[in-house]
């Protein structure tokens, strides 16, 4: 089954190729760098002594670069390779971590490409962030010799019917890893009945929960607040939103507007690419926009701050009063409610919170975050910001939240370490 996966990816090469180049119109990252997506790598003559961690984008980076910090104090004598599958995720790996690892883009996943990039780097050890699930992959590194590891795994309903489709090439593949770290029980289940066997199988919690903010992002956040006079006027953040989204964003803060004339509106587009159109939207409407990329504010002149900067969201959340979880009001399945939940802000999610259905229940459940309907966003919205008590409320209980649920680190590091002395 695998060599039909294989025989229809190379099929598709001139395809995946001119989806590349499209792409490079709005983020020209993407036709940058191809002969790493096949393989070639430009990397120093590793000794053997490599971890090799793959985290697809922004939202896997960030989850795992605590993960990559602790490896980086216990492992000094290995070399990490940290790979990205999007432009938006290598910028974000060079911004967190610099020199101190080596990066480039995955390999596709092809027999040739992936072989090539293995004879190159020759890694101990594989670690996958979340569902980073790839037959050749896999396989080829235990061909290697070199160990696998799925790390702060999810997954949802939908993406295991997905998966289920193709039950022969799956369950080969689930086989072949070493360990997975589930973010929860739910997600080893839905593992399990896929074809992975239940010793394979680690409930570790997920290293969401291990965000924490240092005296310099605190003390930037701060100045951020006294530059959009967090402290003296109401800010709605949507984060991290879809098409779509925006639009019943823009509704729900119209109305708003009537009643806190001074509330302003913190918009951030999942894809720092789509800034423009965003822009084009929020003044169609009779809006004033500013982009972050432009600086911080120079005056009362406008009513929606658009944030177009790559790894900026995180901080952007500790000026809000609310937070609109974004990909939540459309079917993608929701993004990351942690980073807001560490800051203590009160949360406001829509119906389709997929991908953090585990941690959406416990937000929920604590009163740290409200779910709605589309048709509830406004109404929700306009209680919350008239009522200080309750946001201070929800705000707490998202912090107990967070801090109550760490030691994913600490659990996936003793497994990392397992792997490392066979």
């Amino acid at each position: 089954m695998r060599h039909l996966y294989s025989t229809a990816l190379y099929l598709m090469q001139p395809f995946l190729l001119l989806r590349m180049l499209w792409r490079s119109r709005l983020m020209p990252g993407y036709r940058q760098r191809l002969g790493e997506r096949f393989g070639w790598v430009d990397a120093p003559a590793f000794d053997g002594q490599v971890i090799w961690l793959h985290a697809v984008s922004i939202g896997e980076t960030q989850a795992a670069a605590p993960l990559v910090e602790a490896l980086l104090k216990a492992h000094p004598d290995h070399e990490l390779v940290m790979t990205t599958t999007t432009p938006t995720g290598s910028e974000r790996v060079r911004a967190l971590f610099g020199p101190r690892v080596f990066h480039c883009y995955a390999p596709w996943d092809l027999p040739g490409s992936v072989m090539r990039f293995l004879r190159r780097v020759r890694p101990r050890l594989l670690v996958l962030m979340e569902t980073e699930l790839w037959p050749n992959t896999i396989h080829y590194c235990r061909v290697f010799g070199c160990g696998v590891i799925l790390a702060n795994a999810r997954l949802s309903q939908r993406s295991a019917s997905g998966y289920g489709r193709f039950p022969a090439l799956t369950r080969a593949m689930l086989q072949q890893l070493d360990v997975v770290a589930c973010q929860s029980v739910e997600d080893g289940q839905r593992f399990i009945a896929l074809g992975l066997p239940a010793a394979s199988l680690e409930i570790t919690g997920s290293l969401k929960f291990e965000i924490t903010y240092n005296a310099r992002q605190r003390e930037e956040a701060q100045r951020l607040r006294d530059a959009y006079r967090a402290d003296t006027r109401p800010i709605l953040l949507a984060a991290s939103t879809h098409p779509g989204e925006e639009e019943a964003v823009l509704d729900a803060f119209a109305q708003l507007r009537e009643e806190y004339d001074r509330c302003l509106l913190l918009l951030v587009p999942r894809h720092p690419q789509r800034a423009a159109g965003v822009e084009k939207l929020c003044q169609r409407r009779g809006w004033r926009v500013q982009r972050r990329s432009q600086g911080n504010p120079r005056g009362a002149d406008h009513d929606i701050v658009l944030g177009d900067m790559v790894g900026e969201l995180a901080l952007l959340q500790a000026l809000a009063s609310v937070v609109v979880v974004g990909g939540s009001l459309v079917r993608h399945g929701g993004h990351n409610p942690l980073e807001a939940a560490a800051w203590g802000v009160p949360l406001v999610c829509g119906p389709h919170m997929d991908n953090f259905s585990s941690i959406a229940r416990q937000l929920v459940a604590a009163g740290a975050m409200i779910q709605v309907s589309p048709g509830e966003l406004t109404s929700t919205l306009s209680v919350l910001l008239g009522d200080a008590a309750r946001r201070k409320a929800m705000g707490a209980a998202a912090r107990r939240i967070v801090e109550g649920n760490r030691g994913a680190l600490a659990r996936l590091l003793l497994l990392i370490e397992a792997e490392l002395s066979v």
